[in-house]
């Protein structure tokens, strides 16, 4: 049966692109990544591994800046109208984060635009975009224009041009909690699906939401996991023990993986062969460091940012320090590898934990660096920030299954 077609926007690391490769429904044309080490990510596993990417010739597979795409290729792009059965993607959601500073003059606001572009030269059959729940959220204040921009795509989208140079999207969207997925996480995010104007599909786009709600207590069945996984059940099989030296960083340790205790870590470690996981590579805390974790796991409250108090006491300025729970999802994962505080040791996440926590499959490997930092941390995206900026990829199956089934009907 032939794969149904998708092209990937903001493609990030590859984690909606795993999702529908894991359903074996779908066939990537092309991804469009901006940053280097994420697209080393995506190309190594799903490009150069699996061979998942009916890549055109017209294209070079390497990082693209969509912009410079929609000016270079713009012949090339009208050329896939009538091919492309789905363009999904979300364009950076740092300004509009409520977990960072909301900026409504953010640079990397305006991207909403060059999707909608995109989306009006290949005219797909079906749309998906993805963002924060802050983009649902009005930029209000004395600055602010009270603007919603999820309001304004939805429009934009909607809108027919009189001279036929592109067609309209009939939409919905809603926010979607995805720890009701399977996900191991409290992740909260702004869903929306369109279905080109034209098409008869039996399907409208509120009913899609209502399947893919309907198609969720299957599919996890099948797949042998709860609908809401604890933290301990993610990563315990990862936690540190015997140290060995790190494969990919000199002077770091890892550890093997132990016995898995859950139907989750058996599910992520299908098709691994090495003893060692990827990226699983454990920060090199002080001695102060440890002594100032073992504290708060010991006495602060977990799921809780420290109280001022405990702040106080080690000096501690981040707005956000969280001890986390085993027995609960996590929070959402964020680019910040310090943000959080493992359940039971004395130490933040390792990249594989956090991988985990996304539900990444284990034999997905991570490329570039660990962290940057200073001038760097805007042009860079390091291993932490690809996991942490993804759609998880359980999530992603779940959309591709309930996706191709509106088209079969």
């Amino acid at each position: 049966m032939k794969k149904l077609q998708y092209v990937d926007i903001f493609a990030g690391c590859g984690g909606l692109s795993l999702g529908l490769y894991n359903t074996g429904a779908w066939e990537g044309l092309f991804a469009l990544e901006k940053d280097a080490f994420a697209f080393e990510t995506l190309s190594h596993n799903l490009i150069n591994q699996k061979s998942h990417f009916n890549w055109p010739e017209w294209l070079p597979k390497k990082p693209h800046d969509i912009n410079l795409v929609l000016k270079k290729y713009r012949e090339n792009l009208l050329a896939l109208r009538g091919e492309v059965d789905l363009v999904a993607g979300g364009p950076p959601c740092q300004g509009f984060s409520m977990a960072g500073r909301r900026n409504e003059d953010d640079s990397r606001n305006k991207l909403i635009h060059s999707y909608i572009k995109f989306i009006r030269l290949v005219q797909p059959k079906l749309i998906i975009f993805e963002n924060v729940k802050g983009f649902t959220q009005a930029f209000d204040g004395e600055n602010g224009s009270g603007l919603r921009h999820s309001d304004k795509v939805i429009s934009l989208l909607g809108k027919t041009a009189l001279t036929g140079n592109h067609i309209g999207y009939n939409v919905h969207s809603e926010l979607i909690d995805f720890s009701m997925y399977g996900i191991p996480q409290k992740r909260s995010r702004f869903i929306l699906f369109g279905i080109r104007k034209g098409l008869h599909l039996h399907v409208s786009p509120k009913d899609f939401f209502n399947n893919l709600a309907s198609n969720r207590g299957p599919f996890l069945k099948e797949k042998g996991i709860e609908e809401e996984v604890s933290l301990k059940h993610a990563i315990s099989d990862l936690l540190r023990a015997a140290n060995e030296a790190c494969p990919d960083s000199r002077n770091f340790s890892t550890s093997r993986y132990k016995k898995p205790n859950s139907s989750y870590q058996k599910l992520l470690r299908k098709g691994i062969t090495s003893f060692l996981p990827n990226s699983h590579r454990f920060a090199k805390h002080t001695q102060k460091t440890l002594g100032k974790f073992e504290y708060i796991l010991k006495h602060a409250c977990k799921n809780k940012t420290i109280a001022e108090p405990l702040k106080k006491k080690f000096g501690l300025k981040k707005y956000r320090v969280v001890p986390l729970s085993g027995d609960t999802p996590a929070f959402t994962i964020t680019t910040l590898p310090d943000d959080y505080i493992h359940y039971s040791q004395p130490r933040i996440f390792t990249v594989r934990e956090c991988a985990r926590i996304q539900s990444f499959n284990d034999w997905y490997e991570f490329k570039g660096k660990y962290t940057t930092g200073g001038h760097l941390r805007i042009r860079e995206v390091p291993r932490y920030s690809q996991v942490g900026n993804a759609v998880p990829p359980l999530f992603a199956e779940q959309l591709g299954q309930t996706l191709k089934d509106v088209l079969n009907d």
